[in-house]
């Protein structure tokens, strides 16, 4: 029986409930915007959007860009009071490519602020040079474990590793048995997998995998998951967890199915998996898959009975946790700007990013922790068909995280 949460609310409903027009208007009002300062001008901000505009985690890039995009546009183009000049740049693979395109930005483009990234090796790649440059960066993907020094550094998503070890207990208790663990050959891999497993063996779960060890698959270059998943069927899993996102979600949800384990053998991952475009890829392949995230378009609170709504309005789709990170991203360097001087510079926004409270965010209110990442909620979600449309559904609230 599904547990009841007061969080939750049907998505049909919710993008339902208001017109466009109160939509806006209440996303201008609720979340210390610019346009709070009335007529409040002054120098331009340049500020650099580093987003995978190619490679597999394309999608992702542009769900990002559109949350950033409908900050802006429900808040007069402003940020702060300030007029800002946005200049986009490709991550693409997230190695040296996105390196390049954050020298670029500093460099030629001369930026005050960079924000973005999809994925934690983007942001392991540029971790050095906003450092040294002291240019704040304010991420909104996969934030890898391996960074040591965060004093330009923030995210407004998560930090990698909290995403497994959010359900790892609830995987404990719910499956009868070991519990195949695979995942990608990459940075952000490591870590959403590194952190179910530690917390999931700390617990006292045991994994299927021969030697008891995660299985690996090359990334970016993994299309064929199906001599993967067939040696699943060897061993005594009674449940699988996965962590994947962008083209290789699709991939390896619809070959799951192929590979006849739906339905056999539960599968549990990071919501990445079933996360915004990929879900509509997947289409019935991704029924019954449950996930762990920390946002759902069903969450029952002010600022996303505002934000859904108008996101539905704007892109006739439920909106999506990348749609929220890139908004959120744009929000706090808001309220940053707006109390960062009359003439903001690189230091004084970073300062003013470090004195913000709490967010109020679509997927429920946050705060930045020590190590600059959210304090926030992590939920329970299947796919499911809710109301006319396929879904990750909000079951049940896991977990709290951050410090």
């Amino acid at each position: 029986m599904r547990s009841p949460v007061n969080h939750r609310r049907h998505p049909s409903r919710l993008l339902a409930s208001v017109t466009a027009l109160s939509m806006l208007a209440t996303l201008a009002g609720c979340s210390g915007s610019s346009l709070n300062a009335g007529s409040a001008t002054g120098d331009t901000i340049r500020i650099g959007l580093m987003l995978p505009q190619s490679g597999p985690y394309k999608a992702i890039g542009d769900d990002l860009a559109k949350g950033w995009q409908l900050y802006l546009d429900t808040h007069g183009g402003k940020l702060g009071g300030h007029p800002v000049q946005v200049i986009t740049a490709d991550e693409a693979e997230g190695k040296q490519s996105a390196l390049n395109a954050a020298r670029k930005l500093l460099d030629k483009d001369k930026v005050q602020v960079i924000a973005g990234t999809g994925s934690a090796d983007a942001v392991e790649s540029i971790k050095t040079l906003v450092t040294e440059r002291k240019v704040p960066f304010v991420g909104t993907g996969g934030r890898p474990s391996t960074l040591t020094d965060v004093s330009y550094i923030w995210h407004t998503s998560w930090l990698s590793r909290e995403t497994g070890q959010a359900i790892a207990e609830h995987v404990r208790t719910a499956v009868p048995g070991p519990v195949y663990v695979i995942g990608p050959d990459y940075q952000g891999g490591y870590d959403q997998i590194g952190g179910f497993v530690d917390a999931f063996t700390k617990a006292g779960g045991k994994l299927a995998n021969d030697g008891g060890k995660p299985a690996w698959t090359p990334w970016p270059a993994t299309t064929n998951f199906l001599p993967y998943l067939n040696k699943i069927a060897d061993t005594d899993a009674k449940a699988v967890y996965c962590f994947y996102a962008g083209t290789m979600a699709v991939d390896f949800v619809k070959q799951y199915e192929q590979a006849g384990l739906k339905g056999k053998v539960p599968l549990y991952a990071a919501g990445f998996l079933t996360e915004g475009s990929v879900l509509a890829a997947e289409g019935a392949a991704a029924d019954g898959v449950q996930t762990v995230l920390n946002y759902a378009p069903n969450l029952d609170n002010a600022a996303n009975r505002a934000f859904a709504p108008a996101y539905q309005q704007k892109h006739q789709a439920a909106p999506n946790l990348y749609n929220v990170t890139g908004y959120d991203a744009a929000l706090v360097l808001d309220q940053a700007i707006a109390s960062a001087g009359e003439k903001p510079t690189n230091e004084s926004i970073n300062v003013a990013i470090r004195k913000l409270g709490a967010i109020d965010s679509p997927r429920g209110q946050w705060r930045f922790g020590s190590n600059h990442s959210p304090i926030q909620p992590w939920y329970l979600r299947r796919v499911e068909i809710d109301g006319r449309a396929r879904a990750n559904v909000v079951v049940q609230n896991l977990t709290t995280l951050g410090s």
